[in-house]
């Protein structure tokens, strides 16, 4: 109650910003320079005296020279394979962040579930409904990340975020040896009605036969994780109530009664200050941020080393939008030429994104997925909360009429001067499970298909698409083979 009390405060007396937001003009052009087509990458140039600086700062263990490809203009080239070695030896420098803090009930909703496609809901739903009904009210990062062949439930999505750590550090093992002391730690933003099961499952982990013996070999931590915990946003007094704003007190029109909701994953700037400043003690510059649900979410050491290579304040990873994207965000054009993340629904309705589709253009879906740099970010953090869009939604449900307060934490975008972006495949770098009807059908598409003419089905072509990123995951990024209708840990 003091910090809900303290932000009605700030509200109240207009240090938010919170101004009308620019106008969308339209959609950035795949050719633009701050856009990395990833798809593609050969190579990356940087400039010659920036890259020197950097070695020595992040104390590479190899020359400039090792790996550059070539000079011109006082700009060295490098490939790819140099990227990687470069992004590889930067992991003492990065760490990992989860933004952890939902729990399964919108996830395994039926209502849903069913708008998707309510035929392949119906197929599913006969099947799975023991497991979809066990993971209502769960956080949703202990839940099954996928399906193995056989339908039985895969390992969680937190589990599997903590092995793909101890795979890059076994990278790092066999290209450089003993690992320092700090490299890749990972952290998370949890909500008080996740965070002790979260906790409890991070404890079962740490001494697991999935990460476990990996972690000594690799003589490092199965597990080390900084947590910071989300409360409760208070519902506010609705708009027609005018100002000074008040804590919404009548629900179900019972007196000194609230309501609570999450503010967004917005105020991780501020929830999560502690652990940044924490990290860049500890030697930290480059910080990953992303969604626990999205199995496409790891360390990518390419990105990484274009990006700490590049100079720019953050990156973030788009992917080319297919059917299945109906929410989340797009990336579009403001009229002072900036670049930010536009909500689809509430700033994009879906004409305009036909719109944009006719006019030739390809539409880049944000894969909520960033990079940033602690020496840009840390100084900052203080303001971001009071200059990133609030969010006030008017409500009008059996509670009452009031209002509710979230901040988004991609809608950062447009407040960078200085931002990049990388345009990457969606199966191998967004493989997301919103609702759990898309993660069964890109576990088990052909179950569903099964006997259907599937040539000209959009819905099975995108599945089965996924379906093999699904399973390349798995095996290049995750460590794990398929034997006897299940994946497990090699």
């Amino acid at each position: 109650m003091d910090a809900m009390l303290d932000f009605l405060a700030d509200l109240n007396n207009g240090k938010f910003e919170n101004k009308n937001s620019e106008k969308i003009t339209g959609v950035p052009s795949i050719d633009r320079p701050d856009i990395i087509n990833r798809a593609v990458l050969t190579g990356f140039k940087a400039e010659e005296k920036f890259v020197s600086e950097k070695f020595g700062e992040w104390n590479i263990p190899f020359t400039v020279d090792s790996v550059c490809k070539g000079r011109d203009n006082g700009f060295c080239f490098f490939d790819e394979s140099g990227l990687r070695k470069i992004g590889t030896a930067l992991y003492p420098r990065a760490a990992f962040g989860i933004l952890n803090g939902g729990s399964a009930s919108s996830y395994v909703d039926m209502k849903k579930n069913r708008t998707l496609c309510p035929d392949v809901f119906d197929f599913y739903q006969s099947r799975f409904a023991g497991i979809v009904e066990s993971y209502k009210g769960k956080p949703k990062g202990t839940t099954a990340a996928y399906f193995n062949p056989d339908a039985s439930p895969g390992y969680s999505f937190l589990l599997l975020k903590m092995r793909m750590l101890l795979e890059r550090k076994r990278r790092y093992y066999d290209e450089f040896g003993k690992l320092p002391p700090v490299i890749l730690p990972s952290f998370q933003m949890t909500s008080v009605h996740t965070d002790a099961e979260v906790e409890k499952a991070v404890s079962e982990y740490v001494v697991s036969e999935e990460l476990l013996p990996l972690s000594k070999k690799l003589d490092c931590p199965s597990v080390e994780m900084y947590t910071e915990t989300q409360t409760m946003m208070a519902a506010l007094t609705h708009s027609s109530l005018g100002t000074p704003r008040r804590i919404f007190d009548r629900a179900y029109g019972k007196p000194d009664t609230g309501l609570a909701f999450p503010g967004g994953h917005g105020q991780n700037f501020s929830i999560l200050a502690p652990i940044y400043k924490k990290l860049y003690e500890a030697g930290i510059r480059y910080i990953w941020l992303g969604n626990i649900d999205n199995l496409g979410y790891t360390v990518d050491p390419v990105s990484l080393a274009v990006f700490a290579l590049s100079g720019k304040d953050a990156a973030f990873e788009t992917s080319f939008r297919t059917p299945m994207d109906v929410k989340g965000g797009l990336i579009v054009t403001t009229e002072s030429g900036k670049l930010t993340c536009a909500d689809i629904g509430p700033a994009v309705s879906a004409e305009e994104m036909q719109d944009f589709e006719r006019q030739g253009f390809k539409l880049l879906f944000n894969c909520a997925i960033g990079l940033f740099d602690l020496e840009k970010l840390i100084p900052v953090l203080d303001e971001i909360p009071y200059k990133l869009p609030l969010r006030i939604t008017d409500q009008d449900k059996d509670a009452g009429k009031y209002s509710q307060v979230e901040q988004l934490t991609w809608e950062i975008i447009g407040l960078l001067d200085n931002p990049m972006f990388f345009a990457v495949e969606k199966k191998k770098r967004f493989i997301a499970s919103k609702m759990i009807l898309e993660n069964l059908l890109t576990s088990l598409p052909d179950m569903f298909f099964q006997g259907k003419e599937t040539s000209s089905d959009p819905l099975y072509a995108l599945s089965a698409d996924l379906h093999r990123g699904l399973c390349s995951l798995l095996e290049r990024d995750y460590g794990m083979v398929l034997e006897n209708g299940r994946w497990r840990f090699k």
